[in-house]
């Protein structure tokens, strides 16, 4: 029997994806930053320690445990994808703790071993996950700690569901896929989640369903243009060719949807999202 491979991922995110999600890297930055800073509250990181970071892509959790870890510490941020890459490895450029690895985390061999992995949004996507995280375990030292996010329940999270509806009703229905495929909802059961890590080793896992807010920086037409560009009504106007008509008329359904959401001050868009903690034994 032949094992699953992450091929079909490494595909995406090389291509336009990620070069895509690269242009929208600050605004994405500032929009998921609660998310970020629930990862690195969990990961408890101090000085010296080294910090693998799965799916690291334009490399904000880098940064940011670089800044916890200090001078002494070390930061290794692995991702399949070369623009996000490439656009960690500028903004990083002045760290000489944090250096990056373009790979799959599936396939890791390092030395020496790791005391923190953390992910924000990065572990969703393995063909087989009790594989990939058995091989990420394997370059942590004993003890150490694991740190991830993944989104919550679909429903909850208006971030995907909102631009998928707009462009049902204006460009047309997508075919249906499997949530449970490598994807941003694979994780969205706490129970599989638990069963997966378990089966790869690790102990002492909890995973903490929370309700926060995301933080656009901008206007509900910035984020309009945003999730136009990427995510599910990106994917819609790729699918169906939309024209420029129907682009414009789809930007304006979600701003419009989107109202809801600033209406009592900053634009606020809710989220549900599975916090993950363990640790290698």
């Amino acid at each position: 029997m032949s094992t699953p491979d992450n091929n079909d991922q490494v595909e995406f995110w090389s291509a336009a994806a990620g070069r895509k999600w690269a242009a929208r890297q600050a605004e994405l930055d500032i929009l998921m930053q609660p998310v970020l800073d629930g990862v690195l509250a969990r990961a408890e990181l101090t000085p010296k320690l080294r910090v693998l970071d799965i799916g690291c892509g334009a490399g904000a959790g880098c940064l940011a445990a670089a800044n916890a870890v200090g001078d002494e510490g070390a930061v290794l941020g692995v991702d399949v994808s070369a623009p996000l890459l490439d656009l960690a490895r500028q903004r990083a450029a002045a760290l000489p703790q944090v250096a990056f690895h373009h790979g799959d985390a599936t396939e890791l061999e390092l030395e020496p071993a790791y005391d923190r992995l953390i992910s924000r949004f990065g572990v969703m996507f393995f063909a087989d996950p009790v594989l990939s995280f058995t091989q990420m375990a394997a370059q942590l030292s004993p003890g150490a700690r694991l740190s991830f996010a993944a989104w919550g329940q679909i429903p909850e999270n208006p971030f995907f569901t909102l631009p998928a509806r707009a462009a049902r009703t204006t460009i047309g229905a997508m075919p249906k896929s499997d949530p449970d495929a490598p994807g941003p909802f694979a994780f969205r059961d706490p129970e599989r989640v638990v069963s997966i890590l378990a089966a790869a080793g690790f102990a002492d896992i909890a995973c903490k369903v929370t309700q926060l807010d995301l933080t656009p920086a901008g206007t509900v037409d910035d984020l309009a243009q945003q999730m136009c560009d990427i995510g599910p009504a990106s994917g819609a106007i790729t699918h169906f060719d939309a024209n420029p008509d129907q682009v414009a008329e789809l930007r304006q359904t979600i701003a419009d949807a989107l109202q809801s959401y600033a209406q009592n001050g900053p634009l606020r868009l809710p989220a549900e999202i599975n916090f993950v903690t363990a640790t290698k034994p």
